[in-house]
């Protein structure tokens, strides 16, 4: 499915039938992917995307690149999306991808629970701005 207008990100992404994303890589939207265990297939456009997509592919390893933003400025076949979400959800590396995005949304929806690090980080900032 393309959706091309504005549409609910995080219900999409948090519907356990969505098995990958494919997304510019704008932080929020790689956050929102990466906190649900969504692997993403990257692609992006503009100023801090590229960094991004970086530390989603070679870091995290949980996406793959669909276009390299050295080549930003070449026009997209479709079979190489086509050849981007085969390897993403029908391969041995995309079986490796998804199941780190899968372990890795668990540790980031963990770290905000009540006794998580980010929780206690967030709860420990709202105490001292409000003494």
């Amino acid at each position: 499915m393309v959706v091309r207008d504005w549409a609910p990100q995080l219900e999409i992404l948090s519907h356990p039938s969505t098995g990958g994303f494919m997304s510019h890589c704008g932080w929020n939207s790689s956050m929102e992917s990466i906190t649900m265990g969504v692997p993403i297939a990257a692609w992006p456009m503009a100023s801090e995307q590229p960094m991004n997509a970086v530390l989603i592919t070679k870091l995290l390893k949980v996406g793959i690149i669909v276009k390299d933003w050295s080549r930003r400025d070449q026009i997209v076949m479709s079979t190489t999306v086509e050849n981007a979400v085969k390897m993403l959800m029908a391969s041995k590396e995309g079986d490796v991808i998804r199941k780190r995005a899968v372990d890795l949304g668990g540790a980031v929806r963990s770290s905000m629970d009540k006794g998580g690090v980010s929780r206690m980080e967030l709860d420990s900032f709202v105490a001292h701005i409000t003494r």
